[in-house]
């Protein structure tokens, strides 16, 4: 499912026209990296958190020329699903298959 595919299924659901739904997923997009990038996380009750994780620093190669790289300490953005929502995965027989951009 790509972006415009959820703001078509919102719209029809809500009734509320498209612009204003994608507005506020846009809006929702922004304020999510805003807050991540500000430092603090974001809980959402029964669907999940997004948080930031710290990546150690660490020694990384760089394949091409064969020279090892400082890969510094860095935070990462990332997503923690709610028990509940991963109970209603776990539920899902079988995946439909993944119809991307171009297909």
């Amino acid at each position: 499912m790509r972006k415009a595919d959820l703001v078509n299924q919102i719209a029809e659901k809500t009734g509320i026209p498209k612009v204003d739904v994608l507005m506020a997923l846009e809006t929702m997009f922004k304020e999510v990296k805003d807050t991540l990038a500000g430092g603090e996380n974001i809980y959402i009750r029964g669907f999940g958190s997004f948080i930031t994780k710290k990546r150690a620093a660490k020694i990384g190669r760089n394949i091409k020329k064969n020279v090892a790289v400082h890969i510094p300490e860095h935070y990462i953005p990332a997503f923690k699903p709610a028990k509940e929502f991963v109970a209603e995965v776990k539920k899902l027989k079988e995946p439909k298959p993944d119809t991307g951009p171009g297909e």
